[in-house]
């Protein structure tokens, strides 16, 4: 049975990897002719991560999902102590991507290789955080956890609502930023010019 808390998880788990690629995509593609475009859309990115999957979406893993699980299938206390270190440490990872990121912009391409070693790192720590999540934790959660687990799991997460999934309705706080990184982004990443 598909709960709807497991769906919601990996819908807003495949949101943010697509927004991680086409980070990726764009700091790898570079400014070219408009850095101030450039360096906005990626602003744009990097707000978005700190702001909807560090603040809303993992603290309900931490504090609902997590706890569940470790109790009712020890095996999976190593990995959920390696997802929560992460947690814990990924605000101020997304913090230190966008100073470094506004140190390019500001002092120049002397600052660029640091933010691109950085977001590298950034970015493969994180799609492999959301794999441990999906190929552990998840099917762990489906075979240990209760009706009653899954159902004060679903209305927590129902609440999240995370625009970039395109399957809910359009919340007018994310949607400005949602619309905002798709209009200026160049193509394939959103409709911007290139």
């Amino acid at each position: 049975m598909a709960h709807e808390s497991i769906r919601i998880i990996r819908d807003e788990h495949a949101a943010l990897a697509a927004m991680l690629r086409s980070l990726r995509l764009m700091f790898e593609r570079g400014p070219g002719d408009e850095p101030e475009s450039f360096f906005d859309v990626l602003r744009a990115m990097l707000f978005y991560i700190d702001e909807f999957p560090e603040r809303l979406h993992h603290p309900k893993e931490s504090e609902l999902l997590f706890p569940r699980v470790a109790r009712l299938a020890p095996d999976t206390l190593d990995v959920i102590a390696r997802l929560e270190k992460d947690h814990a440490q990924g605000e101020s990872a997304v913090r230190e991507l966008q100073h470094l990121l506004l140190a390019w912009e500001l002092v120049g391409e002397s600052r660029r290789p640091a933010f691109e070693q950085s977001a590298k790192k950034y970015l493969d720590f994180y799609l492999e955080h959301m794999r441990l999540e999906e190929m552990v934790i998840l099917p762990a959660a489906q075979k240990v956890l209760s009706d009653a687990d899954w159902k004060e799991l679903d209305a927590a997460f129902a609440t999240n609502c995370d625009p970039l999934t395109g399957k809910y309705p359009r919340d007018p706080v994310y949607d400005r930023l949602f619309t905002h990184i798709v209009m200026r982004a160049p193509a394939p990443i959103g409709l911007g010019g290139d």
